[in-house]
Order: C-alpha cells, then sequence, then structure tokens
C-alpha cells in the first residue's frame, strides 16, 4: 500500500500568516496551483488558503485584499496527514473533511501537498470510485 509521500507533491509552498492575499492569489498564480498553507512565524501550518477562500470569503464580502492577511482567514485546527499515513487513510481524513487538497506532515512540518490531482495519478480504480463518490456528494469545503 502506497503512503502519503509516495502520493504527495512535495516542497509545498507556505504563505506566511502575514501575507496578504494578493501576495498569495500571485502565489497561486505563479505556481499554478488553488491553494496554500499558511504557516506561522514559526514555520508550523496554521491553516490553508484556497482561490475560493480568497473570492467567496474575502473579496465578495468586501474585504480589502491588499491589507488582510492569509492568517485572518485560517479558522480552527487545520486538516493535515502524516507523511507515513497509508492511501486510505488519506482519502477517509480528505472525505471526511470534505477537502480536496491536504497539506502533508513529518515531524510537525510541512513536507507537501496532495490535491485530487495527486490521487488520481496513484489511485487504484476502486479507490479512485470510492474517493469521487464520497467526496463529490457534498458540498465543497476547500
Amino acid at each position: 500500500m502506497s503512503k502519503a509521500r509516495d502520493v504527495m507533491h512535495p516542497g509545498a509552498t507556505c504563505i506566511g500568516e502575514n501575507g496578504t492575499l494578493t501576495r498569495a492569489a500571485e502565489m497561486m498564480r505563479d505556481m499554478s496551483v488553488g491553494a496554500l498553507p499558511i504557516c506561522g512565524e514559526d514555520g508550523r501550518l496554521q491553516g490553508i488558503l484556497t482561490d475560493r477562500d480568497i473570492v467567496v470569503r474575502a473579496i465578495a464580502e468586501g474585504y480589502d485584499p491588499d491589507t488582510i492577511t492569509a492568517g485572518d482567514l485560517a479558522e480552527g485546527t487545520p486538516v493535515w496527514v502524516d507523511a507515513d499515513a497509508d492511501t486510505d487513510e488519506v482519502i477517509e481524513i480528505m472525505v471526511e473533511a470534505g477537502v480536496r487538497r491536504v497539506p502533508v506532515l513529518e515531524d510537525k512540518r510541512l513536507v507537501g501537498m496532495i490535491s485530487e490531482k495527486d490521487l488520481a495519478q496513484t489511485l487504484t480504480d476502486d479507490q479512485l470510485k470510492r474517493f469521487s463518490e464520497a467526496l463529490y456528494t457534498s458540498a465543497p469545503n476547500n
């Protein structure tokens, strides 16, 4: 059985908790990604910021993307998986949380991200079917 480290996209880049949403959007554009992990001053995961968060939770609510920060949008405990978690556990965590992307941690440090695309390229047909059916029957969170 494959592990999260085998499936993940290594080397995820964080937006600092004090980085503006404008900077986050530029980073997403430049890296062709739809989400960025939010890291604190200590380098630890504080949350995840999606392109949807920027548009729906900030812009549509009238916030200025040049002044509101990624940390301002970080809520609750971030969903993450351990680098040694098997892919079934990754799927379960993503489905239960209703997320389409998940940070991968090792020794409490960010080492990568797993997205739907990463899973689609590595899962068996049965795993992919189960993941898709479970995730797409609920409203998106991330």
